[in-house]
């Protein structure tokens, strides 16, 4: 089914204040929805829910202790109950400290009672490094999560995306885990001042391409952007494909560019032993095995901690140069000398 999205426009807001929005304009359509988590009532550490409190109230925007499992249990009882809640864990770390209600409560109570109950629970996060934090505060850990049924992950890299998918998963009827990007949050870009959603799994092209199928999503998308518009002045000619959704999988979207080019990469923060790029590398050698020239590259993190370092830090994520050069590899032009 093709889907039409609306036009972004020229209206332009950071990539936290689409998110802000989203709720906003979502809170005063529905008085079901209501957002609880540690400190939202002051706007939240990155300032994601500012404003809400003046805008719905204590009872609408409810500050919690440091207390992750409490948090998400909270958000299932409501949902189940009949609200639509949206609870906040500050860190995407911290999901490991609330995966029972998660994986074990949340993910499955809809098999559990033969998809009678309904869930509209939405989790959102930061995720990623690049703040110094450390390795307790700055994990990509979606490959988790997209490993246990039941469960949606979004994963934005655009304002414009950040709103649809937002409003898409709050609207959503199952329990969703919406990830921002920590390094994404001051990035701005166009967005419409209407709502409009963007259907949960459905992958965006960036950038169409001949040459090299380039497969990413949150901040990585961004940086594999910006390492196809530097090859491309040597002649490559990348598709950059931003998931969006990594949970549902737009498979399809990948499997039809790898059948174009010929040659596929997948680009990800999180460590690459164990990620998504294994899972996508596995379904495009199933489907399209017969049509790609090369093997399949990827590109994540080593295995190791995310380091507090900045220095360490800055080697350990991948970044537009060093995409660039791991792609080189994938289609056969390494860099002179290396």
């Amino acid at each position: 089914m093709t889907i039409t999205e609306p036009a972004a426009g020229t209206r332009e807001l950071k990539y936290t204040a689409a998110f802000n929005e989203a709720l906003h304009q979502l809170m005063a359509e529905d008085g079901d929805i209501f957002v609880a988590g540690e400190d939202v009532g002051i706007g939240g550490v990155f300032g994601s829910f500012a404003g809400l409190t003046a805008a719905f109230g204590e009872r609408r925007v409810v500050d919690t202790p440091i207390a992750e499992q409490a948090i998400v249990g909270l958000g299932i009882g409501a949902g189940v109950a009949g609200l639509r809640p949206v609870v906040d864990l500050m860190f995407f770390d911290f999901v490991m400290v609330a995966m029972d209600q998660i994986a074990n409560q949340a993910a499955k109570l809809k098999y559990m009672f033969g998809g009678k109950a309904r869930l509209p629970l939405t989790i959102t996060t930061n995720g990623g490094a690049g703040l110094s934090a450390a390795a307790q505060h700055s994990q990509s850990l979606e490959a988790f999560l997209c490993h246990t049924p039941g469960l949606k992950v979004v994963m934005p890299s655009t304002p414009y995306d950040m709103k649809g998918l937002m409003i898409s998963s709050i609207r959503d009827d199952n329990p969703t885990i919406v990830v921002k990007s920590k390094m994404l949050l001051g990035v701005s870009g166009p967005v419409p001042e209407d709502m409009y959603e963007i259907p949960l799994g459905t992958a965006s092209i960036l950038r169409p391409g001949e040459d090299l199928t380039v497969v990413s999503y949150g901040r990585m998308a961004q940086e594999s952007l910006v390492a196809a518009e530097q090859l491309a002045a040597d002649g490559i000619d990348c598709e950059v494909i931003d998931l969006r959704t990594v949970q549902p999988l737009d498979i399809d979207t990948v499997i039809e560019s790898a059948k174009k080019t010929n040659r596929i990469a997948i680009v990800h923060e999180a460590v690459r032993f164990g990620g998504l790029g294994a899972e996508i590398a596995a379904q495009v050698q199933e489907h399209a095995f017969d049509y790609l020239d090369a093997p399949i590259g990827r590109v994540g993190a080593p295995f190791s901690p995310v380091p507090f370092s900045p220095s360490l830090e800055a080697d350990y994520v991948p970044n537009a140069e060093r995409i660039g050069r791991e792609l080189r590899e994938t289609i056969g032009r390494p860099l002179p000398g290396s």
